[in-house]
């Protein structure tokens, strides 16, 4: 998760990570209802039936043209939202908040028609989604996406398994 200024060295190490990663790589991202599953089968998480929380995914969509472009034609974001409980797995992620989150439920959001997904007080939370989710083709073209996305997957010693896949 980028939380700092980006810088033109941040950018010449992405398009170094792009250029010997991007083809070994083929499109697996997993569907919204997939993540959700997973968000729910790895951490115990509140479901937020809260329609001002559901606008929020909407809206992100809605306001970035390369999110809004995932969507199939004709079809509307279909969000789902969580908290993550402050026990079991979920205890893990709240020991491991920084600073700036410190002390704020876990906040989860995520499409069910993009997979499109937002997380509110854990990076590492969304390091972990963006690792299982994977990436398409429209991603798959974007520098920065596919760098992102590696530093993900080895964060969760997660890149050989996904390179062994990809290789088959």
């Amino acid at each position: 998760m980028q939380t700092t200024q980006i810088t033109r060295q941040d950018i010449k190490r992405w398009k170094k990570i792009f250029a010997e990663y991007r083809p070994r790589l083929s499109p697996n991202r997993i569907s919204g209802e997939a993540l959700a599953a997973y968000l729910s089968s790895r951490y115990p998480v509140r479901p937020l039936d809260d329609p001002r929380a559901k606008r929020v995914v909407t809206d992100n969509i809605r306001a970035n043209e390369g999110l809004a472009q995932q969507l199939p034609k004709g079809c509307a974001p279909n969000p789902v939202c969580f908290i993550v409980e402050r026990s079991g797995a979920g205890e893990a992620l709240y020991c491991a908040q920084s600073a700036v989150f410190a002390g704020i439920d876990i906040f989860v959001g995520i499409d069910l028609v993009s997979g499109y997904f937002l997380v509110e007080g854990s990076s590492l939370l969304w390091d972990e989604l963006y690792a299982q989710r994977g990436l398409n083709e429209t991603d798959l073209e974007n520098f920065y996406s596919v760098a992102e996305y590696i530093q993900c997957l080895k964060r969760f010693d997660m890149l050989d398994r996904v390179l062994q896949k990809e290789s088959l």
